[in-house]
């Protein structure tokens, strides 16, 4: 079946599903196969759940008129979700980077809604997969939307562009991540960068943060908007970022001055499509984590900081800093291993071990595999099992 003529199935609910477990009425199945899974065994199954449609690459599976075989299912949902992509003819904001990618999309997300009916990445559904989905969950009443995307090689940025063709570009960072798929912290810039190619040949928009050499030089011959030019500053963490933003004071509800960036970025891109102070002010002080980012859990007797969501050594860095500055007669770290590094795992677990034994926190426990190996005098526990019988007895 051409895409052009799936599409006309497709918009009739804008429904796309790919997982009969969350199955919705009226949706498309898309029978997508895993190293340990084959989605075409369960298109049947998909239509008797509500599915109008079900879409699969091996024709035994083509059992029913409203089964339909293509060649490949993923890349058909990957075209399918390009040829939508063009027919909204609506801005798109490509948001990459190291760290912080998914809570600067949830806050550009809060601001811009307050002017705009947007849609944004759920979740972190960033890649190969992710992104066709994220564009998919886009109607014909969609006004701005905003599409994370993740990577981990090379390569790998520049095909989500050619399935989402933004209009602008934002990178949050270069840091320390996945480097063992880039192969290191140049492979990690080259990488991330691949979303300033698009935009810069495609003659679209990079929003900048200037006060990093890095993005101000891979921006140089590309049109940019840059957020130090606002009446924008930073005034403290203790223990939320606060900021001054033209007449006003935003208190936010995230932990960490790494997190000014991430507020600075949504102001900019809020102000660029005409959010008021007012309504920008609102929607980042009423603003609260709830993903493993920069959550607060309040128990009966103790505060918990969650910021646990796939560390690498940059965020962690800066997260133990910022832990480090906050007034607390008893704090207490529970590092666990940090994964895709490579050949840089063990230098760059020491490091971090050697970081916080620094800082003279009240406990510090190391938990995995990886910082079980490194040398510390602190309490080292391989798997999080032994850490709970340890927990359990301290109590």
């Amino acid at each position: 079946m051409k895409i052009a003529n799936l599409y006309k199935l497709y918009k009739n609910h804008f429904l796309v599903d790919t997982d009969t477990r969350n199955i919705r009425e009226n949706t498309i199945f898309f029978a997508l196969k895993g190293d340990n899974f084959n989605g075409n065994k369960f298109a049947e199954q998909s239509l008797k759940l509500g599915a109008n449609y079900a879409i699969v690459d091996e024709e035994i599976y083509k059992t029913k008129e409203n089964i339909i075989l293509v060649d490949n299912v993923l890349k058909t949902l990957q075209k399918l979700a390009n040829y939508h992509r063009k027919e909204l003819n609506i801005p798109i904001i490509g948001l990459t980077g190291s760290n912080g990618k998914t809570t600067t999309k949830e806050l550009i997300n809060v601001v811009l809604s307050k002017s705009y009916k947007t849609k944004a990445t759920l979740g972190n559904l960033n890649n190969h997969i992710g992104v066709p989905l994220t564009l998919l969950s886009f109607t014909d009443k969609t006004e701005i939307g905003i599409v994370e995307m993740g990577a981990n090689h090379q390569k790998e940025i520049e095909f989500l562009c050619t399935i989402s063709e933004p209009d602008y570009g934002y990178i949050t960072n270069f840091g320390k991540a996945h480097l063992e798929g880039f192969g290191g912290i140049d492979g990690v810039i080259k990488g991330k960068s691949e979303l300033y190619t698009y935009l810069k040949v495609n003659n679209k928009t990079a929003f900048v943060n200037i006060d990093d050499e890095i993005q101000v030089e891979k921006t140089k011959n590309i049109n940019t908007i840059n957020f130090n030019k606002l009446n924008l500053h930073y005034l403290d963490a203790i223990p939320f970022v606060k900021l001054s933003y033209k007449d006003s004071i935003i208190q936010s509800n995230l932990i960490g001055k790494y997190n000014y960036t991430n507020l600075a970025a949504a102001i900019t891109i809020g102000e660029y499509f005409k959010v008021t102070a007012i309504n920008i002010k609102d929607a980042l002080e009423n603003y609260t984590p709830q993903n493993n980012r920069s959550q607060i859990i309040e128990t009966e007797n103790n505060k918990i900081i969650l910021d646990a969501y796939n560390a690498n050594p940059s965020s962690m860095k800066v997260a133990l800093e910022n832990f480090n500055t906050m007034k607390s007669v008893s704090k207490v770290i529970i590092l666990g291993d940090m994964f895709e590094l490579g050949k840089d795992s063990f230098i760059e677990h020491q490091t971090i071990a050697d970081l916080v034994s620094s800082l003279k926190f009240y406990k510090i426990i190391l938990v995995g595999e990886s910082f079980k190996d490194v040398k510390s005098n602190e309490l080292q526990f391989k798997t999080y099992l032994e850490l709970e019988d340890y927990i359990k007895k301290i109590l």
